[in-house]
């Protein structure tokens, strides 16, 4: 799939049958917020999956749905190689549920898009916060997220860039076990 030669896809194939998807990218977010919902079980998630891509329409086969609405998700391409932290977990930089309003005054002062008021394609929608212009807010905000603290750096820029990484940290949603566990992780990699 290409963004510039071939339009959007509004459905996908199931079972040879063209299913309407639905495209609007406030269904991509609910459904990458419910995928990070420690309290959700993996059953409720899949469940979640096929209201939201597929409200109100049969499903023929409900495995094909799912893998359709993944390649749907990932805009029509390979899973990406994310930022990975020392211990494995994958670095957040964003978070749809708690940078909306950081998100939202982006698209309106680099695009003047009014999120609450457009309807857009999850996959344009993808490719626009991608191309956020380095001097935005948001992309500031991931730059801070993304970075790592280095002896390289000045002591002035240390104390900088770790004030910008509190300042604007994502909570922390782990169970104490699970950040227990992965302490105990990272103790024995150096040992």
């Amino acid at each position: 799939m290409n963004l510039l030669l071939d339009i959007c896809p509004q459905s996908v194939e199931i079972e040879g049958l063209q299913i309407p998807i639905s495209s609007d990218f406030r269904v991509s977010i609910l459904f990458e917020i419910a995928m990070q919902d420690r309290e959700l079980s993996d059953m409720e998630k899949l469940q979640i999956v096929l209201d939201l891509y597929f409200p109100d329409t049969y499903i023929p086969d409900t495995k094909q749905a799912i893998e359709q609405a993944i390649w749907f998700y990932s805009c029509g391409k390979e899973e990406e190689k994310s930022e990975s932290s020392g211990t494995g977990r994958q670095k957040e930089i964003y978070s749809f549920e708690y940078d909306d309003e950081y998100i939202y005054s982006a698209f309106l002062e680099q695009y003047g898009i009014d999120l609450n008021l457009e309807e857009l394609h999850w996959w344009k929608f993808k490719a626009l916060f991608r191309g956020l212009k380095e001097d935005c807010l948001m992309s500031k905000i991931m730059g801070y997220r993304a970075m790592d603290v280095s002896s390289d750096m000045s002591k002035a820029e240390q104390k900088y860039y770790r004030k910008m990484k509190e300042l604007y940290a994502l909570p922390d949603l782990r169970s104490q076990d699970e950040k227990e566990k992965e302490f105990a992780e990272s103790l024995f990699g150096v040992l």
